[in-house]
């Protein structure tokens, strides 16, 4: 977490912004979190042990976690922005359920390397990218099923 921390620092410099105890503990607080995260949840978490720390500072402090390339922001579809861990995670996509909004993370090595053959192909240069595939997780396509037969 400490080389995190540095780097969420040196951001803060580049931009003339301060070094705070409250951004400090935001940081933290989401890096411990290790999961999907919306503005709203991270503030109520943090609001359990540091009620002098308000909704604007966590979402300020969110973007600039988010420049820092710390975290990434995933959408699964509900107009709720997230941000999940970046800086030392493995790559992975999204399979998001459109009726309950589970979702679960995965990789395949064959489509990487799918992706990386198509931006040869193009000539293109890829910097990043995200697949997130929306439908129906295996209870939810029972029910639906379930529902239809009726």
């Amino acid at each position: 977490m400490q080389k995190e921390i540095e780097l969420f620092k040196a951001q803060l410099r580049k931009y003339n912004l301060k070094v705070t105890q409250q951004r400090l503990k935001i940081l933290e607080a989401f890096l411990k979190a290790e999961r999907h995260l919306s503005c709203d949840d991270l503030y109520r978490m943090i609001r359990r042990h540091n009620s002098e720390i308000g909704y604007a500072t966590v979402y300020r402090t969110l973007k600039i976690i988010q420049k820092t390339g710390l975290a990434r922001e995933v959408d699964f579809g509900d107009k709720i922005s997230r941000l999940e861990h970046e800086y030392g995670h493995k790559h992975h996509d999204h399979l998001i359920c459109l009726k309950c909004g589970r979702f679960f993370e995965v990789f395949d090595p064959d489509i990487e390397l799918l992706q990386e053959k198509l931006a040869r192909k193009h000539k293109f240069n890829p910097i990043r990218h995200k697949m997130d595939i929306f439908g129906y997780c295996r209870k939810c396509s029972q029910s639906i099923n379930q529902t239809q037969r009726m």
